[in-house]
């Protein structure tokens, strides 16, 4: 689990994870990973993100404006492998009448972690995300084919380093790589205009994508406690600066598709059981849009909130 026992005192934090939680999930050796808001991080976890707000402008007609509420549900099944479930509703205002809004298709990620070296602060995993094809809107863009995304997670802290490179030593990386594979190339579906009675055929491509990105992270609860204390109090120690990436790049372009991505300045502040995050969202293609927007959230540690009852994986493990 992504989670991290508060203390003011080096010694209070060192005593703690020689007590045991380096084991936890979110932990590895004397490096906490945060949970981050725009790529999945390697740990499998007993977790709720909710709510996860986004306000961004997707497209070049500035009349466009869409919001995004989603919620995710991580539960383990045995200490190194969960299953996440997601939902993401949307709302479009434009200069128009109407504007759509309606849930996005579901997705369900299960998720192995396979790797974690305390000695480097390394941890991986590997997982299948799986967007269930007409579970969403048509109105808002959902698609009717199903698609399959075979991703790798890792993480990575640069407390390994020498001592007189100790300036970077907070830092830590995280990463994600996958590629999507969609159930069907095209669908075909019919239009009827209400004022004319006229009825249009609409033919959509669908391509197979490469999906990556990840997060460079500044701890400031390592340097506190792992470097120097700098005595910048408990709220000061519990914040995490960093930028987040997230990209889609179609395998091939035939059908007019461009690269997407975005890259994400924030800060998270984690606490014992939950943890606030804030990002703006800095489109860096054409197709990505112009306007920069923001996305939030609020994030739940469930083992830390319930640690008998559903903070427990089902099989195998108390942690």
């Amino acid at each position: 689990m992504r989670r991290f026992a508060s203390s003011a005192a080096a010694p209070a934090v060192l005593l703690l994870l020689s007590a045991g939680i380096a084991s936890a999930h979110g932990i590895a050796g004397k490096r906490f990973f945060p949970a981050t808001i725009q790529s999945d991080d390697p740990f499998v976890a007993e977790e709720l993100s909710l709510p996860t707000v986004s306000r961004t402008k997707p497209s070049d007609d500035p009349s466009v404006k869409e919001t995004d509420i989603s919620t995710e549900y991580s539960k383990r099944i045995t200490p190194n492998f969960g299953i996440s479930l997601g939902a993401t509703y949307v709302h479009l205002d434009q200069a128009s009448p109407r504007n759509p809004y309606g849930f996005q298709n579901f997705e369900v990620t299960p998720k192995y972690q396979f790797f974690e070296s305390d000695a480097h602060e390394a941890v991986a995993s590997a997982g299948l995300s799986v967007e269930l094809g007409g579970t969403g809107a048509r109105r808002i863009g959902a698609e009717s084919v199903t698609g399959y995304r075979p991703t790798l997670y890792f993480g990575k802290g640069a407390g390994d380093l020498p001592e007189r490179w100790n300036w970077a030593r907070p830092f830590a990386v995280t990463g994600v790589f996958g590629y999507g594979i969609t159930s069907r190339k095209q669908t075909t579906s019919t239009d009827i205009d209400p004022d004319t009675g006229l009825v249009s055929l609409n033919v959509d491509h669908h391509s197979n994508q490469l999906v990556y990105g990840g997060a460079i992270e500044y701890s400031m609860r390592y340097l506190q406690s792992e470097i120097r204390d700098l005595g910048l109090g408990d709220f000061v120690n519990a914040l995490t600066p960093l930028v987040e990436f997230a990209f889609t790049t179609p395998v091939t372009d035939r059908y007019g598709e461009k690269t997407r991505g975005t890259v994400n300045p924030g800060i998270l502040w984690s606490g014992q059981s939950y943890q606030i995050g804030f990002e703006a969202v800095i489109p860096v293609t054409r197709d990505t849009g112009k306007a920069v927007g923001f996305v939030a959230q609020l994030h739940f540690y469930l083992d830390d909130i319930f640690p008998n009852s559903i903070g427990k994986p089902l099989f195998g493990g108390t942690k």
